[in-house]
């Protein structure tokens, strides 16, 4: 019985430490450089595009800007712990704050853009400039 009890401890004391695990797999720098956003992916024929430049990468955080040149992206933060690279940060343009998610697939981002302050919900794609 006690064999048990200290086995049950340890994987408690463990699971933090498993749930906040990153991937070191994974090259988080291939996301550096200036993306072209297609803010209406459903829509081939609109030419709707904003971009997403990120500048730096250090430990899970990334600086750059998005939407427009100007636009800082700020309390940027990466998850790779699930063997994806997810990213999530916040912008703004004077109209109040966007809120943004995206993963990176096969070269491409698939993200989300919320703003609340302005009640939508817009869903893009995005390409890596050369």
């Amino acid at each position: 019985m006690k064999t048990m009890y200290v086995l049950v401890i340890t994987v408690i004391l463990l699971i933090p430490n498993l749930t906040n695990a990153q991937s070191k797999d994974i090259d988080v720098n291939v996301l550096v450089g200036t993306w072209k956003l297609d803010m209406t992916p459903q829509d081939t024929t609109d030419e709707n595009f904003a971009m997403m430049k990120i500048t730096k990468i250090k430990n899970n955080s990334f600086m750059g800007e998005f939407y427009r040149e100007g636009v800082a992206i700020r309390n940027a933060q990466l998850n790779t712990q699930l063997g994806i690279i997810y990213g999530a940060l916040i912008s703004g343009d004077g109209t109040g704050d966007y809120n943004t998610t995206f993963y990176y697939k096969n070269g491409i981002l698939h993200g989300s853009t919320h703003a609340i302050e302005r009640n939508f919900l817009s869903v893009w794609t995005a390409t890596k400039e050369k």
